[in-house]
C-alpha cells in the first residue's frame, strides 16, 4: 500500500486519514496540519523521510505564473529551501495546478455549451497567480479586468487585459514593491467590492478566498460564478449564503472527499514510481485525461443556475416619443414648432445610451436571461434622411456597448432592422452575433392572428382540421409573405397568393404544394379579384404609400393582418371599417415570475415579438446570427415558435393602429361584423325580391 502525506500549514484541526484506490493501486492518505508554524513543516518533513510515498505540501503560496524573473526565483526557493537532504518525492502541486488552469476553462466553455464564458465579465483577484486562466479566458471574452494593484500595492485601480497585466508584472511590480505594504484602506475595499459586483465571474486564488468573504459583506457575489480551487464543504456552504450561483473547483473531486492539488499530484507520482522530476508534463495530462480529472460545476443552491445575456437595440419612433421625457415635453409646450425639429435632428448624432435593464426572466428549464435595451436616438424620420451609413456606424458602436456590458447577442428594433440591408451589414462588422427578430416577428403575427379569429367567433373551428375559411397573403412573395402563405396552408382550408411577380408566384405554388400535397393553393396578381370572400388577410408587401387592398370590399368580419412595415393599412383606412378586425402584431409574454423591462408602451412583462426572439436565442443559448436582410426562412419561424414555447413564451396581447385589442374591442368589432352580415343579407333578398 502506498503512503502518501499531505503536510500544510493549514489548521490541524481539519486532519484527515483513510484508505482508497487510484490508478489500481492501494493509498493510505493522510493530512497533517501545523497550524501556520513553518518549522514543524521542517521537522514533519524529515520524520517522513523515506517513510512516505511521496509528499505533498500545501499551504505555502505557490509562485505567480507571470512576473520578473527575479521575483518567481524567490517564490520558487520557499519550497526548494525546505527540500536539502529530502529523498521522498515533494510536490507543491504547482504542475498539476498549471494544467488544471487551462483544463478547467475549456472543460466549462465546452461541456455548458461552448459558450459559457462568451463575453462574460470576469475580474481575477490575481491575475499574476491565475495567469494561464487568464489567458484562456480571452479567448472567450475581452471583458477582463485584474485586481493585482489593488490587492498587491493597494492601488485604486484594476488593469483591463492580458497585456496590461504582463506589463505590469514585468515592468512594474518591481518598482512598486518599495512602496510600503499595508492593509486596504476603506475606499480600496468600496472599490474592490464595486468591480467584484460589476463582473459575472471571480476567479479568487485559494490564499486569498476568506479574505475576500471577509470584504464581501453585502451584495457583491449575489448571482455570481465563482472560479477558485480546492473548495472544501463549509466554503461551498458560505458561497450558497452570499447567494452565489456556481461554484467552478478547477481541483477534481476524484475520492471520498476534496482533497488539494499538492496531494493529488504526490499520489500521481507515487503511483508512476517516480521521482517528482521526472514525472513530466505530459505524463500528469495522461493521468487526467484517463482519470477524468474534471473540474467541478457546483451550484450551492441545488438548482442549475445559469444566467445568459443580450442586448436590444430601441430608437424613438416620432418627436412625440421624444416628449416622453418630461423636461422635453414641458419646453416644447412654449418653444416654436422648429424646436422640436431642431432636438429631433440633434438627438440623431448622440450616441448610444442604456435606456432600461431587463431583468428576471427565467425558463421552465430554470435558464434565465437578463439584458439592456439600448436606445439610438434618430426617429425613422431621420434615419431616412442620412444614409443607410448613418445608423451602421450607431448601431455597432451599441454592439461594442452590448458586447462590454457581457450580451451575447444583440436584437435590432423598430426602424433599426429594416434600414439598408436589414441587419446583413452590421451583422458583419459587429463583434457579437446579431437578430433582427422578423422570424417571431411574422410568427407572432399569425399567431395573432389565429387567436383572433378565435376571439371573433364568427369562423367554425374544429380541432385537429385546417378551418373551414379563405386566407389570403398579399405580397406573397416576399420576406415575411412566403413564410405566412407557407405557414397558413396548415391551417385554412383554401389560400391564395397575390403578387404582381408571376413567375415568382407559379414557383411558390410549387414549392408549397411539395411540401403539402393536400393544400389548395390560388395565385392571382390581383387582390381585388377575390378580395370580398376572403376570412383573413395577410398584408406582406414593400408598397410603402401605395394602396394595396380596398378595406371598403373586404368581408365583414375579416381580420386583416398588416405584418408590412411601413403599414400597409393607414388609421383612416382602419376607421372605414369598424367591422373589419385590423391587426399589427403579436405581442408576446415573457416568462418568469417578476419580470422587469422598463416603460417600452407594453404592460408589464409584455416585449415586442422582436424584442422576445431576441429573448429566447439568449434562453437557448443560440448566440449566432438568426434572423437578417429581407429574406426570412420559414424553417426559422417555426424554430423560434417552438423555441419560444418551449421556453415558456405566450401570446400575451394583439396590437392594432390604436394599440392593443381587449376582449371588449373584439367583441364589439364582431357584433360590428354580425349586424353588417345581417344587412347584407337583408338587402340581397329584398334585391331577389324585386
Amino acid at each position: 500500500m502506498k503512503h502518501v502525506i499531505s503536510i500544510t500549514l493549514g489548521l490541524s484541526a481539519h486532519d484527515y486519514a483513510f484508505e482508497t484506490e487510484f490508478l489500481g493501486q492501494s493509498f493510505r492518505l493522510q493530512r497533517i496540519g501545523t497550524n501556520g508554524d513553518m518549522e514543524k513543516v521542517r521537522s514533519l518533513l524529515q520524520e517522513w523521510d523515506s517513510k512516505a510515498d511521496a509528499i505533498g505540501l500545501r499551504g505555502i503560496r505557490l509562485p505567480y505564473a507571470l512576473g520578473p524573473q527575479p521575483l518567481l526565483a524567490q517564490q520558487s526557493s520557499r519550497i526548494s529551501e525546505l527540500l536539502p537532504g529530502i529523498s521522498t518525492p515533494v510536490t507543491s502541486g504547482e504542475r498539476l495546478h498549471k494544467v488544471g488552469q487551462e483544463w478547467s476553462l475549456r472543460y466549462v466553455q465546452f461541456k455548458l455549451g461552448n459558450n459559457y464564458f462568451n463575453n462574460t465579465r470576469a475580474l481575477f483577484l490575481s491575475g499574476m497567480m491565475n495567469y494561464d486562466m487568464a489567458a484562456v479566458m480571452s479567448e472567450y471574452t475581452d471583458n477582463l479586468r485584474f485586481a493585482d494593484p489593488m490587492l498587491e500595492q493597494q492601488l485604486p485601480f484594476t488593469l483591463n487585459s492580458v497585456k496590461a497585466l504582463e506589463r505590469y508584472a514585468q515592468h512594474f511590480y518591481e518598482l512598486l514593491k518599495h512602496v510600503p505594504s499595508k492593509p486596504l484602506s476603506k475606499l480600496a475595499i468600496a472599490r474592490l467590492r464595486r468591480s467584484i459586483q460589476a463582473a459575472h465571474t471571480v476567479v479568487i486564488p485559494p490564499y486569498a478566498f476568506y479574505q475576500v468573504m471577509d470584504y464581501c459583506k453585502g451584495q457583491e457575489l449575489n448571482r455570481k460564478i465563482i472560479i477558485t480551487a480546492t473548495a472544501y464543504d463549509d466554503q461551498i456552504a458560505l458561497l450558497k449564503d452570499m447567494n452565489v450561483d456556481v461554484v467552478i473547483d478547477t481541483t477534481p473531486k476524484i475520492l471520498e472527499r476534496v482533497v488539494g492539488l499538492s496531494l493529488l499530484e504526490a499520489m500521481i507520482i507515487a503511483a508512476l514510481g517516480k521521482s517528482s522530476e521526472e514525472v513530466t508534463h505530459d505524463d500528469l495530462l495522461e493521468v487526467v485525461s484517463e482519470q477524468r480529472m474534471d473540474p467541478r460545476v457546483i451550484y450551492p443552491s441545488g438548482e442549475v443556475r445559469r444566467i445568459n445575456r443580450f442586448a436590444f437595440v430601441i430608437h424613438p419612433l416620432s418627436q412625440e416619443f421624444l416628449k416622453k421625457d418630461k423636461a422635453i415635453e414641458r419646453v416644447s409646450r412654449y418653444m416654436p414648432k422648429f424646436f422640436m425639429d431642431m432636438l429631433e435632428k440633434v438627438v440623431a448624432y448622440f450616441p448610444p445610451w442604456v435606456y432600461s435593464k431587463v431583468t428576471n426572466v427565467k425558463s421552465p428549464d430554470g435558464v434565465e436571461a437578463e439584458g439592456w435595451l439600448i436606445t439610438i436616438g434618430g426617429t425613422p424620420h431621420q434615419m431616412l434622411a442620412h444614409s443607410p451609413e448613418f445608423t451602421y456606424k450607431r448601431l455597432i458602436k451599441a454592439a461594442e456597448m452590448a458586447k462590454r456590458m457581457g450580451a451575447q447577442i444583440m436584437g435590432l428594433g423598430a426602424f433599426t432592422k429594416v434600414v439598408g440591408d436589414a441587419g446583413i451589414t452590421v451583422a458583419k462588422m459587429s463583434d457579437i452575433p446579431i437578430t433582427t427578430g422578423n422570424s417571431y416577428s411574422a410568427s407572432g403575427a399569425l399567431w395573432a392572428a389565429t387567436d383572433a379569429v378565435r376571439r371573433m367567433g364568427i369562423i367554425e373551428i374544429s380541432k385537429g382540421n385546417r378551418l373551414r375559411a379563405k386566407a389570403m397573403v398579399v405580397g406573397a412573395t416576399g420576406a415575411i409573405g412566403s413564410v405566412c402563405s407557407r405557414l397558413l396552408v396548415y391551417a385554412f382550408e383554401e389560400v391564395y397568393m397575390v403578387d404582381v411577380r408571376d413567375a415568382r408566384l407559379m414557383a411558390l405554388r410549387e414549392s408549397i404544394l411539395e411540401e403539402t400535397p393536400d393544400a389548395k393553393v390560388h395565385i392571382s396578381t390581383r387582390a381585388d379579384k377575390f378580395l370580398p370572400d376572403m376570412d383573413v388577410i395577410v398584408t406582406a408587401t414593400s408598397a410603402a404609400g401605395k394602396t394595396v387592398l380596398d378595406i371598403t370590399k373586404v368581408k365583414p368580419g375579416c381580420v386583416i393582418t398588416d405584418v408590412a412595415r411601413p403599414l400597409d393599412l393607414s388609421p383612416e383606412d382602419v376607421a372605414k371599417r369598424p367591422d373589419v378586425l385590423v391587426i399589427e402584431s403579436g405581442e408576446i409574454k415573457l416568462p418568469g415570475d417578476d419580470v422587469k423591462i422598463g416603460n417600452i408602451g407594453l404592460p408589464p412583462q409584455v416585449a415586442y415579438a422582436c424584442l422576445a426572439e431576441t429573448i429566447v436565442l439568449a434562453l437557448e443559448g443560440r448566440y449566432e446570427i438568426f434572423t437578417i436582410g429581407r429574406n426570412i426562412e420559414w424553417e426559422k419561424v417555426r424554430e423560434i415558435y417552438r423555441l419560444g414555447l418551449k421556453h415558456g413564451m405566450g401570446l400575451a396581447a394583439i396590437s392594432g393602429v390604436n394599440g392593443m385589442f381587449s376582449d371588449e374591442d373584439i367583441a364589439r368589432v364582431a357584433e360590428q361584423a354580425r349586424l353588417s352580415r345581417e344587412k347584407q343579407q337583408s338587402e340581397t333578398s329584398e334585391a331577389v325580391i324585386s
